[in-house]
């Protein structure tokens, strides 16, 4: 059984379990129409922000934990810019899929690199995944060199597989194996 009270940390993030005073701080990011442009939700409204906390404290309480969402906390300023995800998407067969959002204000500080590389050291290391994936807009580059650099392989385009607001979107695949992750983690010890 993993606990549900935990967080870890680099040199300039804290990812913690959420709190229900956390909706404020979903809400600064998720309420902008800049943030949620490739996704099928957003820009959110106040009840939005506060509903995604709840199901996300509701998800954590549940028994096997397959989902883990944490806020993300700048160390710099204690602010709370963000979340990140980690889903046990097939257990048999240990494979897992993340997900981060980063506030635009610290978009390129390489905060959103520090979360993925979490994420992924905590989705092998105390969740025992074998595979772990992501998905992104073609049109979100930023995104895509973010995975990119944590050492996932892009294995190929998905199409048509999610409905935005603008139609249908298609997806790139991302994934790393845990052999790989441990190579290159070890290669990359300073991220």
């Amino acid at each position: 059984m993993l606990h549900t009270n935990f967080s870890f940390e680099n040199e300039r993030v804290i990812l913690r379990e959420f709190t229900k005073e956390d909706w404020l701080g979903v809400h600064r990011y998720a309420s902008q129409e800049i943030v949620c442009r490739y996704q099928p939700w957003g820009p959110n409204s106040e009840e939005e922000s506060k509903g995604f906390v709840e199901q996300v404290m509701k998800d954590a309480s549940k028994e096997p934990r397959i989902r883990f969402v944490f806020a993300v906390i700048t160390k710099e300023d204690g602010q709370m810019i963000g979340a990140g995800e980690i889903n046990i998407r097939d257990a048999t067969n240990r494979s897992g899929e993340i997900g981060y959002i980063i506030h635009p204000d610290y978009w390129g500080k390489g905060i959103a690199t520090d979360v993925a590389n979490q994420l992924l050291d905590y989705g092998f290391s105390a969740l025992s995944l074998h595979r772990i994936y992501a998905t992104c807009d073609p049109r979100n580059i930023g995104s895509s060199k973010v995975l990119e650099k944590v050492g996932m392989t892009l294995e190929g385009k998905i199409r048509e597989n999610l409905l935005v607001k603008d139609g249908w979107r298609d997806s790139l695949l991302y994934s790393i194996l845990e052999y790989e992750w441990r190579k290159y983690h070890d290669k990359n010890r300073a991220y």
